[in-house]
């Protein structure tokens, strides 16, 4: 049996997101047999950065709106420096966000995703790592900012950067597979 198999995990996204930053984990998060669904507030496909200039487009699988976290297991962000700075002003997507903390279901997020993440409001006391630009922001939220591949706090996964995918990839698995973890505020 696959680590994942029997999870559903949701990939919350906008247009501009990282293209690697949610292919990878995708792709990881399949080949661990995990179901995977695209959560968007765009309705039938979201665009892809890559670098400098735009790419892929993939299919939305759920509108945020209508997105009810009772059916995952797991919430994965990419980054994009488009991606979470969009979702940030977007109640639907901070609120399904703040879900996943309030039920202790494992997220994962990765260079700038944990950008929407400080919009919830809870992350005071949670160590975290992110892109560097990040850094600032996250410390303002209450977060131990901490310069690493992945820093693992509680179900909590954070990377810095695409560099550090298969190392996220590796631990955002693991603590989907461990399932539901305490409710820490």
């Amino acid at each position: 049996m696959k680590k994942l198999e029997g999870k559903t995990v949701a990939i919350l996204t906008e247009n501009g997101f990282e293209e690697v930053e949610l292919t990878s984990p995708k792709k990881a998060l399949e080949d661990a047999g995990a179901k995977v669904h695209i959560v968007s507030p765009q309705k039938d496909k979201v665009k892809a950065w890559d670098h400098d200039h735009w790419s892929i487009e993939l299919p939305v699988d759920v509108e945020v709106a209508y997105a009810d976290v009772e059916n995952y297991d797991a919430l994965m962000i990419p980054g994009g420096v488009i991606n979470p700075d969009k979702m940030r002003l977007n109640k639907d997507c901070v609120d399904f966000a703040q879900q996943f903390f309030d039920e202790g279901k494992p997220i994962a997020a990765i260079c700038h995703g944990p950008q929407l993440l400080i919009e919830t409001g809870l992350l005071k006391g949670k160590e975290m790592t992110s892109y560097p630009s990040l850094k600032t922001d996250l410390e303002n939220a209450g977060v131990t900012w901490k310069d690493e591949e992945v820093v693992v706090d509680n179900g909590l996964v954070t990377s810095r950067s695409p560099k550090d995918l298969d190392a996220f990839n590796k631990k955002m698995i693991e603590e989907i597979a461990e399932g539901i973890h305490a409710v820490s505020r």
